[in-house]
């Protein structure tokens, strides 16, 4: 298998987005992956185009050794299913909106974060935490780690079985 490349996607691409591109890219270079595996973020809307991550992710985010202030806002475009091997959504609506830009043939590119990669919080989404408080962003962060956690892992299994 040659480089593998995940995009993940939320709306706005200012919180939950870019927090698992951060989060996940600095698994994926901790485990010497950075040459196997691309990260990238994005969002189905273009609100925030150009803007960095929310200050409130980036300060949770910061807390535990993760740096998002790398990451700009951009929109997603139909391409990125070409270029991604893995289009993740954060929620059903982005999941929905990713299916509709999607062309056929990509189905089984795209995938939902929580519900694919870490069922054991019984919950189907990552919530957006942008109209709450503190704790809301934690709470993402947390759900992300785990998540970035079993993916990682299960491209890992992928990557051994393939060589």
């Amino acid at each position: 298998m040659s480089q593998f490349s995940v995009l993940f996607v939320c709306l706005g691409n200012i919180c939950r987005s870019p927090t698992a591109e951060g989060v996940f890219q600095h698994k994926v270079n901790a485990a010497g992956l950075t040459d196997k595996i691309r990260v990238d973020s994005a969002g189905t809307s273009a609100f925030h185009v150009g803007e960095s991550p929310d200050h409130r992710s980036q300060q949770e985010a910061k807390k535990k050794g993760y740096d998002l202030s790398y990451i700009r806002s951009r929109k997603a475009e139909a391409k990125d299913f070409v270029d991604f091997d893995l289009v993740i959504a954060m929620d059903l609506e982005n999941y929905h909106n990713l299916s509709l830009l999607k062309t056929s043939g990509y189905d089984d590119k795209l995938k939902l974060f929580i519900r694919d990669y870490a069922p054991e919080f019984d919950i189907e989404e990552v919530p957006d935490p942008y109209y709450g408080g503190a704790d809301g962003f934690s709470k993402v962060l947390n759900m992300i780690e785990v998540a970035s956690d079993n993916l990682l892992e299960e491209l890992k299994e992928q990557f051994n079985a393939a060589s």
